[in-house]
């Protein structure tokens, strides 16, 4: 018997060696990165990749925009390809965010892309603060609510959206997290963008199970889900993405 989605949890090392296949940047991830190097302010500064998966943000902020990063993940197969790929001024290291292998206040900034909703929020932020200085930022992108309920998938996939909007913190939430972990003050930027795929490679990324929530529903569930896609997505899936740019400050 399959357990409850609140039991179960991903498997990013089943998925490592395709992650980068079926999630490469796009125009909307660089709208995120700009969004982020901007507002967090973090070209030139040293700077920690908190869940950095298989690096694709350590590489660009250390090619991009200046930066010395160090990034961090728990799953060791999702850091070798990490390493394999890694440009000159990117660094990592097996760890967990809430429990980091630096010492106080060792980094000027730090960042956390769609990864908020994956870790233990009150340990992960005071680990976070711990290690950033005066004068520190830390930068993070995550879905808004109000996206979950337009999501291409959710007809595809019924308990898609009831899933994630449980595993999504809301902005709301966020201030409060972060204040309590000791951050000084907490902004919060609205970014909407529109994604845009043709049907063949939204088949390939539900076959290959591109997002991790697809570990969380029933497998029948999936398997109808994949078999309605092959009939019934158009030529071209447009769809609206619509996150949150978060920058607390020290």
């Amino acid at each position: 018997m399959t357990p409850p989605a609140a039991e179960r949890r991903p498997d990013f090392a089943a998925r490592a060696a395709s992650y980068d296949e079926l999630r490469a940047p796009d125009d909307a991830w660089w709208a995120v990165f700009r969004a982020l190097v901007a507002e967090g302010d973090l070209r030139g500064t040293r700077v920690l990749d908190v869940g950095c998966g298989t690096g694709t943000l350590t590489a660009a902020l250390a090619e991009r925009a200046g930066a010395k990063v160090w990034g961090i993940d728990p799953t060791p197969e999702m850091l070798a390809v990490a390493r394999a790929k890694a440009p000159r001024g990117a660094g990592f290291k097996l760890a967990a965010a809430e429990a980091l292998p630096f010492t106080d206040r060792w980094f000027q900034r730090a960042v956390m892309t769609l990864v908020v909703h994956l870790v233990d929020r009150p340990r992960a932020f005071a680990e976070i603060r711990r290690v950033l200085g005066e004068d520190g930022r830390f930068a993070l992108w995550t879905f808004a609510p109000e996206h979950f309920g337009r999501f291409y998938l959710n007809r595809l996939f019924p308990s898609l959206e009831s899933i994630d909007r449980a595993r999504f913190p809301t902005g709301g939430q966020l201030e409060d997290e972060l204040a309590e972990a000791g951050f000084a003050s907490v902004r919060i930027r609205p970014l909407s963008l529109t994604k845009s795929i043709d049907r063949e490679e939204a088949l390939r990324r539900i076959r290959g199970r591109h997002i991790s929530t697809f570990d969380l529903i029933d497998e029948r569930e999936y398997r109808a889900g994949l078999e309605r896609a092959e009939r019934e997505l158009p030529a071209r899936v447009v769809y609206p993405q619509q996150g949150l740019v978060v920058v607390a400050a020290t």
